[in-house]
């Protein structure tokens, strides 16, 4: 096992890393920017290093402070969070020829899953449903055409290279077809260096649910059941649950079969969610995979009382998983709650938060880095609580949801709560009736 770990993250995610490693009786190092020097990750390690300015370009994305870091203290494993560095297969062979375990999935599965439309080719030669569309990256404008023809309107345009909704394009109709083209590529190349894009058929009242999956070093996997990330604005979730309320016992058997496939075809080691796309007849197609721990794994661990961030740890170190699949026994749901302004456009918030109370009681949890008195830097993703609540049934979480958010009290920077507690009360989400594109139709009162 592991003497010490370096966390190469900030925030909640690095906080909760640092608590599975004390509880394990593994040393912890926190690494943290001069605008995260009073951050609760920074505290609670038993050791932290400045790694540099508040950029995250200059310090939490710097491979070679980290890397640094994680010598000048001897740790002998990085867990690189979720973001940043979690599915950069450089850095993840950068771990490996530096004698030091990178706690995720090896540079050649990030490799062969991080870029979507390789994904997507591997995981047809696997048998996973996928969407159709291009058979890999698409050639040029002309070969776009083609595609689209043969796939049939509407199309989805994204960037092979692509995360957080950039480079994605939906087109109706074969003359906007250009437009949207031209539009998405030069996204993509501002976004990611790379413009190259693939195609695939829009599917119309989309669900996104996600299997959550661990593999071994030994080829063996296992999933814990799905979560639905559905409630999404730009691409970006807002709020999760699990089970979800669109799923049958038969397609949860079906999707939790596919994980497992798509895990075992590339041997993955480690944490990771298969994300499919569910129409409304049910029908699933693979969307992407991602390779490392999920914001939301929180309501996984809740439903079937599992650490993950725990297994990652003891597969990381080489132990074997049990290799059964886990049922949800009870209804997690989280909210993510951010400093932003949901009155104007969710317009981002930093700020010193002067009041801080959190919600207690029996289901609750809060993952969080902030207190009264902290200053939300400006330069990072603006989540600063998650608040999940587990209750025997989805009406009891909803209902416990909405009492622990008259509960939370944040005071200094405005935050998403407001936003939460208007769609506990939405007919639509109370009766699981919602789609990604639940929030094009909402309106914040």
């Amino acid at each position: 096992m592991f003497k010490k770990i370096l966390i190469a993250n900030r925030g909640e995610i690095a906080l909760r890393v640092i608590r599975t490693c004390r509880e394990m009786g593994i040393k912890t190092v926190a690494v943290y920017s001069t605008a995260d020097a009073e951050s609760l990750h920074v505290r609670f390690a038993d050791e932290a290093v400045c790694i540099g300015p508040p950029q995250s370009s200059e310090s939490y994305l710097k491979m070679s402070n980290i890397i640094s870091a994680a010598e000048i203290t001897n740790a002998d494993a990085i867990h690189p969070g979720y973001g940043f560095l979690s599915e950069n297969a450089k850095f993840s062979k950068l771990c490996d020829e530096h004698h030091i375990k990178f706690i995720g999935a090896t540079g050649e599965m990030i490799d062969q899953m991080g870029d979507k439309a390789n994904a997507k080719s591997t995981m047809k030669a696997a048998g996973v449903p996928c969407v159709p569309g291009s058979e890999g990256v698409i050639i040029d404008f002309k070969d776009c055409e083609k595609v689209a023809l043969e796939t049939g309107y509407p199309v989805m345009l994204k960037a092979s290279a692509g995360g957080g909704g950039k480079g994605m394009r939906a087109v109706w109709k074969a003359e906007d077809l250009k437009d949207a083209w031209d539009s998405a590529r030069q996204e993509s190349k501002a976004a990611f260096g790379n413009d190259d894009m693939y195609m695939e058929k829009l599917i119309e009242e989309p669900r996104h649910i996600e299997i959550q999956i661990i593999g071994d070093s030994f080829g063996k996997a296992c999933h814990l059941s799905e979560r639905d990330c559905s409630v999404q604005r730009r691409h970006q979730k807002l709020t999760e649950e699990t089970p979800s309320p669109f799923m049958t016992d038969e397609l949860r058997e079906k999707m939790g079969a596919a994980a497992v496939l798509a895990a075992e075809y590339i041997k993955y080691e480690g944490a990771g969610t298969v994300e499919f796309l569910v129409d409304k007849h049910r029908n699933f197609f693979f969307m992407e995979m991602n390779t490392r721990i999920q914001v939301e794994h929180p309501i996984t661990e809740e439903v079937v009382n599992y650490d993950l961030i725990r297994e990652q740890i003891l597969v990381a170190a080489g132990v074997p998983i049990s290799g059964k699949n886990y049922y949800p026994k009870m209804h997690a749901i989280e909210c993510r709650i951010n400093a932003e302004d949901p009155h104007a456009n969710f317009r981002p918030a930093p700020g010193k938060i002067t009041t801080f109370h959190a919600p207690g009681g029996h289901g609750i949890r809060i993952d969080t880095h902030v207190y009264a008195g902290y200053m939300i830097p400006p330069n990072y993703d603006s989540m600063i609580a998650k608040l999940i609540t587990t209750a025997q049934t989805r009406e009891e979480a909803i209902n416990k949801m909405k009492r622990a958010l008259d509960e939370f009290v944040i005071e200094g920077v405005k935050t998403t709560i407001p936003f939460h507690r208007q769609l506990m009360d939405h007919p639509d989400y109370i009766s699981g009736n919602y789609t990604t594109k639940f929030m094009e139709d909402f309106v914040m009162k």
